[in-house]
């Protein structure tokens, strides 16, 4: 499919998430960096960034619910997606990611999977799922639910027959499962588990295979078919994973032979930790040489396992094993963009893409915000001598609403990708999912606060029913004749009424 023209902007990428930086001089970009190093880019896929410092075309393309197409491009040459262009395109629609485009010279772009051996043919992402900060722009990230998935069977240059590579992804920890297999990397060219070693891809996720896992995960691993190896043995005991981070880099480097190495960073600061160097896998046979077939999956396993969630938003594979300090140079370029950073409008208000906190109103808890705890949406008091988590439970970013953008969804600060949305009246934070019914429960829209003062927050899909807390348990209620206690009419209007608050994070 031929791609459209991009849509450039004039605004330039703020490198830093806290101040404007000089701009960046070229070849300091991740495939720059590994291709002076002599490792040059194979693929480079992005939704969110550019990866070359010259770079300028389209970064992905979007399908609008009528069929229409549109190419993303950048804000400038070398920066980040023009996000506006998507909002603008997909506006009263409803978009998904139809194609991620290959930045390297060889042009191995991504398109929806077919069906495999072990999944039907897959369904593209939701464009408007997953809205982060790169440099202080909104750009949107790749969320991948069970079912969703992108592949290239006829790539070019991709390592195959155990020639060495490297590849790595900045994905979220926070939107992980247990599922086979959220992947990125080499993998067979006819959806088919073709056997041990015919796969060479990056994997992030809570799947254990061989048992024993340190921690409770998610852990970075090689999916090598057959088999997620953090290690020769598959364990890698030592290694408890990245937590609860935001964002994550991944990295896989197998010299196709006799070697292959994990490493992991936190994509927002520091540096790299290896978290194996040793020989390909010794409790299964078949992977010494690999038997790599070139090509490139996202968000599945080889034979299209499609049960995984995860959150993609940038990656690149090499020819060759890049070096520790080509890989050291590319960390410290991802951690300079400042992912998760500011978002670039004033908090505090109901405007899209500002952070704010939500105080109740009622005389016994003006102190008490709304924060998710362990999934749910509850009220807890808040206070300057809070822990920093308590503060990020409890600060929303502000963003279109994903069912009608005249009204408002609130997307988790410290969770990317997650939204408060409603299921059985009560109201948890959860990954959206690209339905219809979680956007329209996950949509709400502002008015005059029912007491008299402040706002209140009416369901979307359930006209009448409004945020309400109630025993410290957040519900969307109505003003009595219901059968559900929190629709009792004693302090309807107080509970259902919110002050629109500054970010406690």
């Amino acid at each position: 499919m031929k791609r459209l023209l991009s849509l450039a902007g004039l605004i330039g990428l703020a490198l830093s998430f806290l101040v404007a930086a000089p701009a960046q001089a070229a070849g300091s970009l991740p495939c720059d960096i590994y291709g002076a190093a002599g490792t040059p880019c194979v693929a480079a896929h992005s939704t969110v960034r550019a990866l070359y410092s010259s770079y300028n075309g389209p970064l992905y393309q979007v399908k609008r619910s009528d069929g229409a197409l549109a190419d993303i491009g950048l804000l400038s040459p070398g920066g980040v997606a023009n996000a506006a262009a998507q909002d603008s395109f997909c506006l009263n629609a409803t978009c998904i990611i139809n194609q991620i485009y290959d930045q390297s010279p060889r042009h191995n772009d991504l398109t929806i999977e077919a069906a495999g051996g072990a999944g039907a043919a897959d369904v593209g992402a939701p464009a408007n799922a997953l809205p982060v900060s790169v440099g202080g722009h909104t750009a949107y990230g790749l969320e991948i639910s069970s079912g969703m998935g992108y592949r290239n069977n006829h790539t070019s240059g991709v390592a195959v027959n155990g020639q060495p590579e490297g590849m790595y992804m900045v994905a979220s920890p926070t939107h992980v499962n247990g599922g086979c297999c959220f992947d990125y990397g080499n993998a067979e060219t006819n959806n088919q588990d073709t056997g041990n070693g015919h796969m060479d891809a990056v994997y992030l996720g809570l799947r254990c295979e061989f048992g024993g896992c340190n921690g409770g995960g998610p852990w970075v691993a090689a999916d090598l078919e057959n088999g997620l190896y953090q290690s020769n043995t598959g364990t890698q005991a030592s290694d408890p994973g990245p937590g609860a981070i935001p964002y994550v880099t991944a990295m896989l480097n197998n010299n196709g032979q006799n070697h292959f190495a994990l490493k992991r960073g936190n994509s927002q600061t520091g540096s790299l930790t290896t978290t194996y160097s040793g020989s390909e896998p010794t409790v299964k046979s078949g992977y010494s040489p690999m038997h790599q077939e070139g090509a490139i999956v996202l968000g599945t396993g080889g034979d299209n396992s499609n049960a995984d969630v995860g959150s993609f938003f940038e990656g690149v594979m090499t020819a060759g094993v890049p070096s520790d300090a080509a890989d050291n140079a590319v960390q410290a370029n991802i951690v300079s963009v400042g992912y998760g950073g500011s978002n670039g409008v004033p908090g505090g208000t109901l405007n899209p893409g500002s952070s704010i906190s939500l105080r109740a109103t009622t005389a016994c808890c003006t102190t008490r915000y709304i924060r998710h705890a362990n999934g749910d949406a509850v009220t807890s008091v808040i206070s300057g001598s809070s822990s920093t988590l308590d503060k990020n439970d409890a600060t929303w970013i502000i963003r279109p609403g994903l069912a009608n953008s005249s009204c408002v969804s609130f997307e988790s600060k410290n969770y990317p990708g997650d939204y408060l949305r409603h299921s059985n009246y009560q109201l948890h934070r959860q990954p959206f999912d690209g339905s219809a019914l979680m956007a329209n429960d996950a949509t709400f829209c502002p008015a005059a606060g029912n007491s008299g003062s402040y706002t209140s927050f009416q369901s979307y899909n359930y006209p009448g029913y409004y945020i309400r807390h109630y025993n410290a348990t957040v519900y969307i209620a109505r003003d009595g004749g219901g059968t559900n206690p929190w629709d009792t009419p004693n302090l309807w209007a107080d509970d259902t009424t919110w002050e629109v608050t500054g970010p406690w994070a």
